[in-house]
């Protein structure tokens, strides 16, 4: 079920505690729509989380009653840059107000500390869920795998707001991120522990040492780069009471400029360690074995994330990205362990035991770097039957599998995909930047050179054609290989794709998607597959041989257009216009 938003409160911490009629004044005069002379104002604390104290406002006026939630900074001493609230409210107000990220909207930043004591902001109170505790206990195993997916999906969203376009663009450095969180966070941990502190570990130093000499080359060159969420984790999300999809994003504390593949690798943590238990559980760098059925595996999330967001496995770079996360927490609970020692923390007796959290993220850490590996050669593609049967609607007996089983490529389609991901990476991906460029451009109406090369490499490596269905290209060869003119050329055959059914297309066909330009090289883009399969399936040899053939060929594009009053002719039985045949000339001077 996870727990309601409103079931995570409790009563004010006394060391977090302020003067709640000045907040009450300073809410009155400065949120659109605050509830004039209110009968009732209460605050609540949250009771989740160990940053910045984050309170519930319930405020009613009459019948008009209204939720809150402030979130200010903790009192006493505290690190430099950190819990910028400040940071927060400008991250959120841009998100809210010029993208689709799903964030609470805010209403007010006080950088006044005279007000309650630290500055603060107020914004919207979402009424939903929060997953605790990522076993989901309390979940249906089939619903697990659709939570994790909407979280991964949902990272994946974040990850594609354009910052320039939201005015972030000034946000943070886009450059050398991990390189600068190393040393940031290397620091923290040393101000954070020692005499009278929480205890150092020197391995924690040597991990800053290692993770210096392994920084990704993609850090620098800026191609993982874009808005950082900086702790993004399923208990960092709200979702809708009932669907199980993310209605808002919280905690933007940590959020920067930089490289987006770290927030990707922190998410994933909660495999290899678990951070929701106050308890210790590791498994020398490998992953966690208690999840419940439902619960994906790492590769399997990750997996997900790339897919919507449109990225390479990254299996080269995954060691650092996950040995920089878990140092990276070592150094927040060890500053966590540090405020308790100095009464500071607002995690209460939660903070109590961070500083052995701090070591167990360190020792994990170390094992995880002397695997030998992390992550499979290949992204995973195993759906389960019944997922498949629900999306699509098909029947299990249509594929021959059974009811419970695992879609598996087979050996054939696992090549293809192999081959497909390798083309993806050597050529599609670094040309991207170039079809962007042409695309914005006044030339945007021709073909990129490189295009016509790629496409000519797609046919050489056997990775053209390959949605047509293995029936379509039966009846075409048939029909053409069986006339008296015999085949239109000899390369005909090679031209009807790899005779794959649907299901085992669209293992490769998610490949493609990863890219907006991939369609079009591999001669699989709408609307041109569509009009293929058209004539592949009611064509006769004349209308092949004249449309088909060039289509196939990639030397003539097609079109698709209709217009309909009213109603939606895509349900044919709707059609309510009159159709009449026309004789025009189009671009290949032929009658249409």
């Amino acid at each position: 079920m996870g727990s309601r938003t409103c079931d995570l409160v409790g009563q004010v911490d006394p060391a977090q505690s302020f003067d709640t009629q000045a907040l009450l004044r300073y809410a009155s005069a400065n949120v659109i729509g605050f509830p004039p002379n209110p009968s009732l104002f209460t605050i609540s604390q949250f009771g989740h989380g160990q940053s910045n104290p984050t309170f519930l406002i319930e405020v009613c006026s009459g019948t008009l009653a209204k939720k809150y939630v402030l979130r200010k900074k903790p009192c006493g001493n505290l690190l430099a840059s950190a819990h910028a609230v400040e940071r927060e409210y400008e991250v959120l107000h841009a998100l809210s107000t010029h993208s689709v990220v799903p964030v609470p909207k805010v209403f007010c930043l006080c950088t006044d500390s005279s007000v309650i004591g630290t500055p603060f902001y107020i914004m919207e109170y979402l009424e939903g869920r929060i997953f605790v505790d990522p076993m989901l206990p309390d979940v249906l195993p089939e619903r697990r795998r659709v939570i994790y997916r909407a979280v991964a999906q949902a990272l994946a969203g974040l990850h594609s707001a354009d910052v320039d376009i939201v005015g972030l663009g000034n946000y943070g450095k886009r450059m050398n991120y991990c390189k600068r969180q190393v040393e940031r966070w290397a620091k923290q941990y040393l101000l954070s522990t020692g005499e009278g502190k929480s205890r150092r570990n020197p391995k924690m130093l040597e991990l800053a040492d290692w993770l210096r000499q392994h920084i990704p080359l993609e850090d620098s060159s800026g191609a993982t780069a874009g808005l950082v969420h900086g702790d993004f984790r399923i208990d960092n999300v709200v979702f809708h009471p009932i669907e199980d999809r993310v209605i808002g994003i919280l905690d933007w504390e940590l959020s920067t400029l930089g490289n987006q593949m770290c927030d990707v690798a922190y998410s994933c943590l909660g495999f290899i360690v678990n951070i929701a238990s106050e308890s210790i559980e590791e498994n020398n760098g490998f992953e966690l074995t208690s999840f419940p059925d439902g619960v994906p595996s790492l590769s399997n999330y990750l997996g997900d994330y790339c897919s919507a967001a449109g990225r390479p496995w990254p299996i080269e770079q995954w060691k650092f990205y996950i040995a920089f996360s878990l140092f990276r927490g070592a150094s927040i609970y060890a500053g966590v362990h540090c405020r308790w020692i100095m009464g500071n923390a607002s995690g209460g007796d939660r903070a109590r035991c961070t500083g052995e959290k701090a070591d167990s993220f360190i020792r994990t850490a170390w094992s995880f770097i002397q695997r030998k590996s992390v992550l499979p050669q290949h992204p995973p593609t195993e759906t389960s039957l019944e997922d498949h049967v629900r999306q699509l609607g098909h029947d299990s007996s249509d594929q021959g599998l059974p009811m419970g089983g695992k879609f598996v490529p087979s050996e054939k389609v696992q090549k293809l995909r192999n081959r497909l991901t390798k083309f993806m990476e050597d050529h599609i991906y670094p040309t991207e930047n170039e079809f962007y460029k042409l695309a914005q451009s006044t030339m945007r109406w021709t073909v990129h050179p490189n295009e016509e090369k790629l496409k000519e490499l797609a046919k050489k490596e056997g990775l053209w054609n390959l949605f047509i269905p293995f029936d379509s290209a039966t009846r075409a060869r048939e029909l053409i290989f069986g006339s008296r003119n015999g085949p239109v050329n000899n390369d005909f055959g090679s031209l009807l794709g790899a005779g794959l059914s649907n299901l085992e297309y669209g293992y490769l066909c998610e490949i493609m998607g990863r890219s907006v330009w991939a369609p079009q090289i591999f001669n699989c883009g709408a609307p041109d597959t569509g009009n293929m399969e058209v004539l592949l399936r009611y064509g006769n040899e004349v209308q092949m041989k004249e449309w088909l053939v060039p289509l196939l060929e990639g030397n003539i594009r097609s079109g698709f257009a209709m217009t309909e009053p009213q109603v939606a002719s895509s349900d044919a039985t709707n059609i309510e216009c009159s159709i009449k045949r026309i004789s025009f000339k189009f671009g290949y001077d032929q009658p249409i």
